[in-house]
C-alpha cells in the first residue's frame, strides 16, 4: 500500500486481493517510526495492531464476510481508554496508567473490524487550542513543523494529515476536533450531544464533550459516524434516537438550500482580513448557484467565548477533583505533614500549568459569593443562545462561519497571553453550547501555504443534514 484515499478503495483491494490487512498495518508503522519526529503518537500499539490484522485476514481466508470497517487502521486520541493499553489525557497525573476497559466507541470500531494502531498527542485533559499542553511535548503541523497542528486533538488531525491512520477519532469540548482539523487541510466533525457514547472518555467538561472524527473526506467520516454513534447503557446522556445510514445518505441532493451566516462572526475584528475575504467571497459563489446566503444579526457572539469558559472550567474544577493521588493518578514522593499538604503535593506536580489555570478559575466561578454572578448568569446565556438557535433554523438550512479565526500560528505566538488564546475558540464553541452538530470542511488556502476551513452547522440530531449539505459545500468549491 503507497497511499490512502478512502475505506471504500481500501476495502476494493482486500477484496481483490492486492493487499492484506497485514501489510497495510507495516505500511503504517513504517510510517509512523518515519515521521516520529512530528510526535502524533504517544504510543503505538504494535503488538495488538499486529494480531488484529492477523485475525482479519484469516477471517477473510476462511470466506466471513468483510465487517464495516474491516482492517482500517484507526487511531484513538490519548483520552479514550482501550482495555489493556495506557491512556493517560497527556498529563503526568495518569502516567503509566492502564485502562480497565475500553470506551463504548473504541468498542464498537473493534467490533466493526478497525486496527486500533495507536494513542495520540493532545493537550493535557483536552484543554487548549495548540497543543502546546501536553506533558509528552507538541505536536507538529505536517505542512509546516514551525507552525501548531491546533487543539486539542493535535495529534488526531496530524496522524490523519500526514497518513499516519486512514481515520482518527478525537474529542471535541469547545472546537478541539474542528479547529485543528481546520489548521491541518481534513475534515473534523463533532456530532450532536448525546448522539455518541462518551463511556470511557475521560471527561473534561461533561455538557460539552462529544467524541468527534477526523478524515480525509467525508464517506469516510460518514461511516465512522454511522458506526460509533447511538445509544449506550453505560452512558445516560447518549440519545436512544435511531442511527440513521449516514453512509449511504451521503449523496448530494439536486437543491438549492438556505444558509445564515453571523455578520458579527464575519465582522469580527479578530478574524483575518484574508480569511474574510475567502469566505465572503464563496457566499457570492454559493448565491450565483441559486442558494441563499443571509447575513443575521446575532448580538451574542462577544458572550459565547466567556460563557463557555464560565461552563467548562466549572465542570473540569469538579471532574477533576477524582485525581487526587489515592485512588488512582500522581502521587508525590515528596515527605507529607497532613492530608492538606498531601493532596496539593499530588495535583501540583500532576497538573500541568494550563490544566491548574482552569481548575481555579473554576472553583472560583463555583464559590459560594460568585456562583449566582458568573455560573447562574452562563447558564441562563446558555439557554438564550439554544432558543436563538432554534428560531435560526425555522428559517434556514445551515449556519456556515469561519472555523477558526486565523490559519495555523506559529509555535509560542500565543502562549503567554491565554485570553488571546481562548478567543481562538470564537467561532466553534457555539455549536457546544448549544448541543448542535458541526463539521469543519477544507475548503481554502492562505497565502501563507496554509489552509483555513468552513464550518458548517445544521440543528440536532440533523447529520444527515451536515453531511449532504457539507457534500454540496464541497462540490460548490472546485
Amino acid at each position: 500500500m503507497s497511499s490512502y484515499e478512502s475505506i471504500a478503495q481500501f476495502h476494493t483491494a482486500l477484496k481483490n486481493h492486492s493487499t492484506t490487512c497485514q501489510s497495510v498495518v507495516e505500511f503504517y508503522l513504517q510510517e509512523i517510526e518515519a515521521k516520529k519526529h512530528l510526535n502524533a503518537y504517544i504510543t503505538v500499539f504494535t503488538d495488538s495492531a499486529r494480531v488484529l490484522a492477523r485475525k482479519l485476514d484469516e477471517d477473510l481466508a476462511a470466506g466471513r464476510p468483510m465487517l464495516p470497517l474491516h482492517g482500517v487502521v484507526i487511531g484513538i486520541k490519548d483520552v479514550l481508554c482501550y482495555k489493556g493499553h495506557p491512556v493517560s489525557a497527556a498529563s503526568q497525573m495518569l502516567e503509566n496508567f492502564i485502562a480497565p476497559y475500553s470506551a463504548t466507541v473504541v468498542q464498537k470500531l473493534i467490533d466493526a473490524g478497525a486496527i486500533i494502531i495507536g494513542r495520540l498527542n493532545c493537550d493535557e485533559f483536552a484543554m487548549g487550542s495548540s497543543n502546546e499542553n501536553s506533558a509528552y511535548g507538541p505536536t507538529l503541523n505536517h505542512l509546516d513543523n514551525t507552525r501548531v497542528p491546533g487543539g486539542s486533538s493535535g495529534g488526531s488531525a496530524v496522524a490523519v494529515q500526514a497518513g499516519l491512520c486512514m481515520v482518527s477519532l478525537g474529542s471535541d469540548t469547545g472546537g478541539s476536533v474542528r479547529q485543528p482539523a481546520d489548521f491541518c487541510g481534513i475534515y473534523g466533525l463533532k456530532p450532536s450531544y448525546g448522539r455518541v457514547s462518551r463511556y470511557g472518555l475521560i471527561a473534561y467538561a461533561s455538557s460539552f464533550d462529544q467524541v468527534g472524527i477526523l478524515g480525509k473526506n467525508l464517506a469516510d467520516t460518514a461511516l465512522v459516524l454511522e458506526i460509533i454513534a447511538g445509544a449506550d447503557d453505560f452512558d445516560s446522556t447518549a440519545s436512544p434516537q435511531p442511527v440513521p445510514a449516514y453512509a449511504t445518505e451521503l449523496e448530494i441532493r439536486p437543491t438549492t438550500k438556505k444558509f445564515a451566516y453571523f455578520k458579527e462572526a464575519v465582522e469580527h475584528p479578530s478574524l483575518d482580513p484574508e480569511i474574510k475575504r475567502g469566505i465572503l467571497s464563496y457566499f457570492d459563489r454559493l448565491r450565483a448557484q441559486g442558494h441563499t446566503v443571509s447575513a443575521v444579526d446575532f448580538s451574542y457572539l462577544d458572550y459565547i467565548v466567556p460563557t463557555y469558559y464560565i461552563l467548562t472550567t466549572a465542570e473540569a474544577s469538579s471532574n477533576l477533583s477524582r485525581f487526587d493521588g489515592v485512588r488512582y493518578g500522581h502521587r508525590s514522593s515528596r515527605p507529607i505533614s497532613d492530608l492538606a499538604e498531601f493532596y496539593a503535593f499530588n495535583r501540583s506536580e500532576g497538573f500541568g500549568s494550563e490544566v491548574k489555570r482552569r481548575i481555579m478559575l473554576g472553583s472560583f466561578v463555583l464559590s459560594a459569593g460568585y456562583y449566582d454572578a458568573y455560573f447562574t448568569k452562563a447558564q441562563q446565556v446558555r439557554r438564550q443562545l439554544y432558543d436563538q438557535t432554534q428560531l435560526i433554523f425555522k428559517d434556514f438550512d445551515a449556519i456556515l462561519s469561519p472555523t477558526a479565526p486565523s490559519p495555523a500560528f506559529r509555535f509560542g505566538e500565543k502562549t503567554d497571553d491565554p485570553i488571546e488564546m481562548y478567543l481562538g475558540d470564537i467561532y466553534t464553541v457555539f455549536a457546544n453550547l448549544t448541543g448542535i452538530p458541526a463539521i469543519s470542511l477544507p475548503i481554502f488556502w492562505h497565502s501563507n501555504g496554509m489552509p483555513y476551513g468552513l464550518q458548517v452547522m445544521t440543528n440536532r440530531f440533523e447529520e444527515i443534514s451536515l453531511l449532504q449539505v457539507s457534500a454540496l459545500l464541497v462540490q460548490s468549491s472546485n
